[in-house]
């Protein structure tokens, strides 16, 4: 650890982001791209990522995304990412992604990612993560449930790299 890295509450990494679905965004059903959604998840969670950090951080991963509802054309998007873990270099931030109709407020859970990002020096190297405070039961399990998504994570990487892939 380098110094310095006093552990930091995860409160402090919560990014918020709201976009509107234009023209631009949809498909021919008037329904979001699924590309931007990610694109949308991934530049909130890199936000947290880097409060956590305060350092650049580079996407190493995002996991299964399932959509779950539309965005429909002219719907407010709501999205919100929190630093879940922290490890030597690397952590992983949660994103949610909510939609919500502008004119009745009715808001509908559309999907929900978690990504890995990896903490970088000014020359592109791995540089280490301070670590998470945990402060409440409901971290502490995300914390483990992190743990135990990268161990699988790393298990499969290395699976893959076995089969030349």
């Amino acid at each position: 650890m380098e110094i310095n890295e006093q552990p930091r509450p995860a409160s402090e990494s919560l990014t918020e982001m709201t976009e509107i679905l234009l023209p631009s965004d949809t498909n021919a059903l008037g329904t979001a791209f699924g590309g931007k959604v990610m694109q949308w998840i991934d530049v909130c969670a890199a936000v947290a990522a880097m409060r956590h950090c305060r350092k650049p951080v580079v996407t190493a991963s995002m996991d299964e995304l399932h959509f779950h509802a539309p965005i429909r054309l002219g719907e407010v998007v709501h999205l919100k990412a929190r630093v879940n873990a922290a490890f030597r270099h690397s952590l992983e931030v949660g994103v949610e992604v909510y939609s919500e109709h502008p004119i009745t407020g009715e808001r509908h859970h559309t999907c929900s990612a978690l990504l890995t990002f990896a903490a970088v020096d000014a020359e592109g190297k791995p540089t280490s993560v301070p670590p998470l405070l945990l402060e409440t039961q409901e971290e502490r399990d995300a914390q483990a449930a992190a743990t135990a998504r990268r161990k699988q994570r790393l298990e499969n990487r290395a699976r893959s790299r076995a089969l030349g892939g």
